[in-house]
């Protein structure tokens, strides 16, 4: 068995009239994150991860921010065409380990249905996403409440 490991990053900033989509769950906040999609952080972390472990290159290369068809695409579509490059190749997930950092909206209350809905979309149990989340204690962009970052590392296997 090949297995192979891939990390992901990204960050958004926040934006008035957006919703706040994070890990395919509509949040309720004042802000939602600007993007060209609908700036979903967490997903698009774990696209990344994805992507990489594959040795597929990124999401920006497979899904560009320029691209009228990507114009406010739910990211959870991404997600899925990203799981069906990685199964096109070979591999399947074994499992996600993310971290989302902000300092609001509060996260914890969303974790549960965020790997839910994970799971319902890349076709894998539940069990094999880890989703947490922390602040920036107050320090940088996060800490002043300007946007949210997320983290994402994935083991990936090939039989």
């Amino acid at each position: 068995m090949k297995i192979r490991v891939g990390f992901g990053y990204d960050v958004h900033q926040f934006a008035p009239n957006r919703a706040l989509w994070l890990g395919g769950v509509s949040i309720e906040h004042s802000l939602g994150l600007l993007g060209h999609s609908d700036a979903d952080v967490l997903i698009h972390a774990i696209c990344d991860a994805l992507l990489g472990a594959a040795n597929l290159r990124d999401i920006g290369y497979h899904f560009s921010d320029t691209s009228p068809e990507f114009k406010n695409i739910d990211s959870k579509i991404l997600l899925a065409k990203t799981m069906n490059l990685l199964r096109e190749q070979g591999y399947e997930l074994s499992n996600i380990d993310a971290t989302v950092c902000a300092e609001e909206p509060k996260i914890n209350p969303h974790i549960a249905n965020m790997k839910q809905t994970l799971a319902q979309v890349m076709h894998v149990s539940e069990e094999d996403i880890s989703i947490k989340a922390t602040t920036s204690e107050k320090m940088g962009f996060v800490g002043r409440k300007e946007g949210m970052a997320a983290y994402a590392t994935v083991l990936i296997y090939k039989q």
